[in-house]
């Protein structure tokens, strides 16, 4: 496989550890090992305390599995296959589900893995634009010209990683319409699922909502446990998950033992986790729309519906994103991710609100802005 470097986190490569704040995290601030064992059941104390550090279950724990199961409404445990987090489970699926000869149809700016491992593998890919002017929504219409007898797969991410962006009801019914007349696989990278700011915007699973439905599902954006990797495919295509596992055994085999209790205990405790996640992400917006009603000549800031990241617009007449980003880092040690590394040519920026130190990367760059914007 030739596949092209991914830009995203190359750029993270040279600056996550390197930055003082990273106001671009997509993920929610990690959640304390010590506050994880201390919500363990009685049961998963034990496992914990009789862990032997051997080889796992291939597909994954039986009891993670059920608790992953639980979070739909249609699925049995044996619809779920574990991975080494999302971006496995995605990197295996689509070189199984699609090759030369298969089109696939994939949001736009979006998480690069979700359509160039797709192109890698010989697919001819069409990216779905999502428009600042549309307030970043999908396009049925579009979608449907995009739709071509070759439609295999598409690949749509809600709430959405960079835009924040999360369909109303009538539009994701019609996606799924339109992926069930032509005959594809609808692929939803649900890793935000529960970050809604409204619960009542929460939408049914991908998988529940239509027979060829795939969720994409992970440990490290809404539970706030990035460092356990551990991630999952949820189908009811017992066959595609059997070909899919086959081909994870050349990649991890299978995932780490301490990982899968963990998360166990995670999801038997999943209020509690996700209440947490969502104190910081709605008290760490509110913060960010005082700041862009403060700038409203600086910045153009679509207010995302669900998540912890956001995709604003820095309008700020002759300044290039790319070069004031690169300044406010060097400067404050504050870090934002530039469109360009979506490929975006706009001056958009993701920022990101899932982490417990952005009042002081804030303030910072405020005080930056002041010194470069007024």
């Amino acid at each position: 496989m030739r596949i092209a470097d991914f830009a995203l986190e190359r750029y993270f490569a040279r600056w996550e550890f390197a930055a003082r704040h990273l106001l671009c995290a997509s993920d929610v601030q990690g959640y304390p090992m010590s506050d994880l064992l201390a919500l363990a059941d009685d049961e998963m104390r034990t496992l914990w305390a009789d862990l032997r550090l051997g080889y796992s279950e291939s597909t994954g724990h039986p009891l993670l599995r059920r608790e992953i199961a639980s979070l739909y409404e249609s699925i049995e445990p044996d619809e779920i296959l574990t991975f080494a987090g999302a971006e496995e489970a995605i990197f295996c699926l689509a070189n199984v589900l699609v090759g030369p000869g298969d089109h696939v149809i994939a949001t736009w700016p979006g998480y690069q893995s979700l359509y160039e491992i797709a192109r890698a593998a010989g697919a001819d890919v069409t990216l779905h634009e999502l428009r600042e002017e549309a307030r970043w929504v999908l396009d049925l219409d579009l979608l449907r010209r995009q739709i071509t007898p070759a439609t295999k797969l598409m690949v749509v991410n809600a709430p959405h990683n960079p835009t924040g962006m999360l369909p109303d009801r009538a539009t994701f019914e019609g996606l799924v319409a339109i992926a069930a007349q032509a005959g594809a696989y609808l692929m939803v990278d649900e890793v935000y699922r529960g970050l809604e700011f409204d619960p009542a915007d929460r939408l049914p699973a991908g998988v529940d909502a239509t027979t060829r439905g795939i969720s994409v599902g992970v440990m490290s954006k809404s539970f706030a446990m990035a460092g356990l990797r551990i991630g999952w495919l949820a189908s009811h295509d017992r066959e595609l998950l059997a070909r899919v596992a086959a081909f994870k055994d050349y990649t991890t085999i299978c995932s780490s033992g301490p990982s899968e209790i963990l998360a166990i205990i995670a999801l038997r405790a999943r209020d509690q986790v996700l209440a947490r996640s969502r104190g910081i992400v709605l008290g760490n917006v509110a913060r960010l729309d005082d700041f862009f009603k403060r700038w409203p000549d600086a910045f153009e800031w679509v207010r995302p519906q669900g998540g912890s990241i956001g995709y604003p617009r820095l309008t700020a007449p002759g300044i290039e994103v790319d070069d004031w980003a690169a300044q406010l880092v060097g400067a404050e040690g504050v870090l934002l991710l530039p469109g360009s590394q979506f490929g975006d040519p706009g001056n958009h920026f993701r920022i990101g609100f899932g982490r417990e130190d952005l009042p002081e990367a804030l303030a910072r760059l405020e005080a930056f802005a002041e010194q470069t914007l007024r």
